[in-house]
């Protein structure tokens, strides 16, 4: 499976900007998706963020479309989140994720995440 390290989260202002990476490595045959998700509550489902699919197919939330953008560096294998007017409500911890196949295995594999804070 993947092992995801995000970086990248910290403290804003809203109306302030954060870019979020992913480093992405482990044993991997093929990717079929990856993304951003978000979760604001300890225990709480994580949210989708954002997703792209292996054909290219970039799905963003309502609450996020025209404030972040997806990027993806297949030659460093990493993944971020540009993220611009940020707002409170943004608040969460953000993890990426991946889901491929290792051999004949599947999976979906999230990191750890990393915290970000809107906040005056």
């Amino acid at each position: 499976q993947a092992d995801l390290v995000e970086s990248g989260g910290g403290s804003v202002q809203p109306g302030g900007s954060l870019t979020l990476s992913c480093d992405i490595s482990g044993n991997i045959d093929a990717v079929h998706e990856v993304g951003w998700y978000r979760r604001q509550v300890p225990g709480q489902q994580r949210e989708e963020v954002v997703t792209v699919t292996k054909d290219g197919k970039t799905k963003y939330a309502d609450s996020v479309k025209g404030r972040f953008t997806i990027a993806r560096d297949n030659a460093k294998n990493m993944l971020f989140l540009q993220m611009k007017n940020l707002e409170p409500e943004d608040t969460s911890t953000y993890y990426c994720k991946v889901s491929g196949a290792s051999g004949e295995t599947f999976f979906d594999s999230f990191g750890p995440g990393t915290q970000v804070t809107v906040s005056s």
